[in-house]
């Protein structure tokens, strides 16, 4: 009787992750139907809407010396002529880097390893 009731305990306590996480993934998307009727016809408009709020959490703040994964990178662009953003801070790379854009930063990467050489925060604000 013991045995079983840690049994169902333990499958409990394994199950309620994947519970949680299914339960987080219906709230992350929502779609609605609006149907509207006019003289000339029926107008119908489907909608989806994605919770803004788990979105952010995979914005990642970026430091001198991490390796730079572009997975991790919110909105990620190369800026290949960083002269059109002086006036954001941005200088000539150094030989074997490059600046990239993750969110509202600006991230200079060795191009051969990734490690991050340089972050500038709220260049893009």
């Amino acid at each position: 009787m013991r045995k079983m009731i840690i049994a169902i305990l333990a499958t409990a306590a394994a199950a309620s992750p994947i519970a949680a996480t299914s339960a987080e993934a219906q709230q992350q998307r929502q779609t609605t139907t609006v149907v509207r009727e006019r003289p000339n016809g029926t107008v119908v408009t489907k909608r989806t809407t994605v919770n803004r709020r788990n979105v952010a959490q995979n914005h990642r703040r970026w430091a001198r010396g991490q390796r730079f994964d572009r997975r991790y990178a919110s909105n990620y662009r190369e800026i290949n002529d960083w002269r059109a953003y002086r006036g954001r801070r941005l200088y000539a790379p150094p030989r074997g880097y490059r600046w990239v854009r993750s969110g509202n930063d600006a991230v200079l990467i060795a191009v051969s390893g990734g490690i991050i050489g340089a972050v500038l925060a709220g260049a893009f604000n």
